[in-house]
């Protein structure tokens, strides 16, 4: 574990901080292509991370995709660290300037979410651990956001993300099939795609 106060991260600016009892420190920072490139080419290369869509892609490629997401204002990527280590990358999306916004009614206060997890350390299985991270980013995104409703998107065939999302409140949407985008630095083929809905009063629920 690093020391929060002298990780290579601890001078960069948090959109979010939060200490979580029991658990640790997490901070939101806004994602820096060149910076963050090859901590994220190094959890998107992973087999793990095949429904992500990136395995196939060089360092230089990452950076590229999200040195475009970063010239965008509906989208925005984040590296989530938990007492100094990097644990997370979070993207956030405006869902009607996204190719989901064609595949369900969206309402004002939505907001998109795609998230992938680091893979373990030395440690192995954490019990509890997606759970309390989740805490902090939904602290993030619904109230310092600001917003009414997630929607998450994931891969209908990703079977442990779907689960994951309803163990923490989500209710499941329609199954759907996203559009391909073809845009000069990025190309997004087709996906089926389970969707998910999260209110925040039922996040916050008790």
């Amino acid at each position: 574990m690093s020391d929060p106060q002298t990780s290579a991260y601890a001078t960069r600016t948090p959109v979010h901080e939060q200490d979580l009892a029991g658990f640790g420190t997490v901070r939101v920072l806004p994602l820096d292509p060149a910076e963050d490139a090859a901590v994220i080419h190094r959890w998107v290369s992973e087999s793990r991370a095949a429904f992500w869509g990136m395995t196939e892609l060089t360092r230089d490629q990452v950076e590229d995709v999200y040195a475009h997401m970063d010239t965008l204002d509906t989208h925005h990527a984040h590296l989530v660290v938990k007492d100094g280590e990097p644990v997370a990358l979070l993207q956030t999306y405006e869902p009607a300037g996204d190719r989901v916004g064609e595949c369900y009614d969206v309402e004002p206060g939505d907001i998109g979410v795609h998230l992938l997890l680091a893979p373990p350390g030395r440690e192995g299985a954490r019990p509890g651990w997606t759970a309390a991270l989740a805490a902090a980013l939904l602290g993030y995104v619904l109230v310092g956001l600001d917003r009414t409703r997630i929607v998450v998107d994931p891969d209908i065939d990703n079977e442990k993300a779907v689960a994951r999302f309803l163990r923490q409140g989500f209710t499941a949407g329609p199954a759907v099939v996203l559009p391909e985008v073809d845009l000069p630095d990025v190309y997004l083929p087709e996906k089926k795609a389970q969707l998910a809905f999260l209110r925040r009063e039922v996040a916050f629920r008790g």
